[in-house]
């Protein structure tokens, strides 16, 4: 954990300074109880990173990538009171993290320096076009049949958790593996996504998918969170695991209790995404399961 390397740092330097002092080298000490220095924090990721649609958004942030301030790294910062570098941004792919995202929107993994103490990220949703692909291909399947039956599992099938598997695994892995070469002393953590349907039944009012896809589409999350704690066990970094946290808490919840908020009736800008409350509860878990 890098407080405990912070330590070894300080237990260094006085072993550095006695050196020069026995040679007759007048060095300057620190004050006693001086701060250690704080945290440098570097926030990766897609629009569930950025808090896309939450507002206020991040007057540092280029438009297109719709960050705002209470997105989770913001929260983990403030708590451990880290110098934080966010460079998350809305509808970000792996790919965008070794490449430019849009005109004046440099690599993500640009960020990723030598002396970054801890990194997170989320991301591989948009990846294949999983969420937007299936929620759309859901609910106008599920418009077909006014909320009955399970249509789009009847047409697409495996489709869309095969391009998981297939796709979005190894370049999540390859993502990790490319933060960790560059940051080679830096705790890195990925979070899972929220749970954004219930276990069945759904609410087709505010998330008009039929239900009997409700299921499908849960599975599909499930499977996408699965092989991003794959892709971490493997790269040696830290899955943060939403599952349980985020049970009752999705799209359908009342809104008092929600953290992500549904397709229409929600409160934010950009809807299936999630809303302070849970950025703030993504923080929590990211903080937990870093042991900070």
């Amino acid at each position: 954990m890098h407080l405990a390397r912070r330590t070894r740092r300080t237990a260094l330097a006085a072993a550095s300074a006695a050196a020069l002092a026995a040679a007759g080298v007048v060095a300057v000490a620190a004050p006693a109880g001086a701060a250690p220095d704080p945290v440098r924090y570097v926030a990766l990721g897609d629009s569930y990173s950025a808090g896309s649609g939450i507002l206020p958004p991040d007057p540092d942030a280029p438009l297109a990538c719709l960050r705002t301030t209470l997105n989770y790294p913001h929260f983990v910062a403030d708590r451990l009171g880290a110098d934080l570098v966010d460079v998350t941004c809305g509808a970000a792919q792996t790919k965008d993290l070794g490449k430019a995202q849009y005109p004046g929107v440099g690599p993500q993994l640009d960020a990723v320096t030598e002396d970054a103490d801890l990194v997170t990220l989320t991301i591989g949703g948009n990846d294949n076009s999983t969420f937007i692909g299936a929620l759309l291909a859901c609910g106008s399947a599920g418009a077909v049949t006014a909320g009955r039956g399970n249509p789009c599992e009847r047409t697409y099938g495996d489709r869309f958790t095969d391009q998981v598997e297939e796709s979005t695994y190894p370049a999540v892995r390859q993502a990790l593996e490319d933060i960790k070469a560059r940051a080679p002393h830096a705790d890195v953590a990925i979070l899972g996504y929220p749970w954004i349907v219930p276990a069945e039944k759904g609410c087709f009012s505010k998330l008009p998918v039929a239900a009997g896809d409700v299921p499908y589409l849960r599975d599909l999350q499930a499977t996408l969170n699965g092989v991003i704690e794959r892709a971490a066990d493997e790269a040696g970094a830290t899955f943060v695991d939403l599952a349980e946290r985020s049970e009752g808490r999705d799209a359908c919840a009342p809104a008092g209790e929600r953290w992500v908020e549904p397709l229409l009736f929600g409160t934010n800008v950009v809807p299936v995404h999630p809303n302070a409350r849970g950025e703030s509860a993504m923080a929590d878990a990211a903080l937990d399961a870093l042991g900070y």
